[in-house]
């Protein structure tokens, strides 16, 4: 099973490598990890996708909460959330059918053109994984030049944040 956790950490050097090393050198595969600052400069966000059955994940858990510069692990895949992904894909688009083709694929999976070459085209398209995947296997006939993804990013949405603390709320009131 796909997992999707957050950790609020310290922004402080090290930090990755100290969380991806205490991860690697106890089995754990980490499918995809982004980090970046949040809205305290303080703290960074990094959202992991881990794969393993509910053991699994509660060792990381387990795992990621003994580090000192972890403020708060949640895992958001059991909530209601929005997740993507971002890419950045350099594709051979000669002047033409091809190009014209490329283009129209860019506006049907709604990416972005953001760089134009003489003979290639650098795309953005962000999405869930599996539109990002789509994309590429649409453009692969094309020749693919470069390549470059983020890691998964993602947030709890709105009224699931307000249901675990209204939650929250209603169990410290009853104790």
């Amino acid at each position: 099973m796909r997992h999707v956790l957050s950790a609020v950490v310290q922004n402080v050097p090290g930090v990755l490598a100290h969380i991806s090393g205490m991860l690697a050198s106890r089995g754990y595969n980490i499918d995809s990890l982004a980090v970046g600052e949040t809205e305290n400069p303080d703290l960074s966000r990094m959202t992991f996708v881990v794969v393993g059955d509910d053991a699994v994940l509660e060792q990381v858990r387990k795992q990621l909460q003994k580090i000192v510069t972890v403020v708060h692990v949640d895992d958001i895949s059991s909530k209601d959330y929005v997740e993507r992904d971002l890419m950045l894909i350099r594709v051979a688009a000669p002047a033409g059918t091809q190009r014209t083709q490329i283009l129209e694929l860019v506006e049907i999976f709604r990416g972005r053109v953001v760089d134009v070459g003489q003979d290639e085209l650098m795309i953005e398209i962000s999405g869930q994984e599996k539109k990002i995947e789509a994309f590429i296997e649409s453009v692969r006939p094309f020749e693919i030049i470069e390549l470059v993804r983020t890691g998964r990013i993602a947030m709890v949405r709105s009224n699931s944040r307000r249901s675990a603390s209204s939650e929250a709320t209603d169990e410290g009131a009853s104790q």
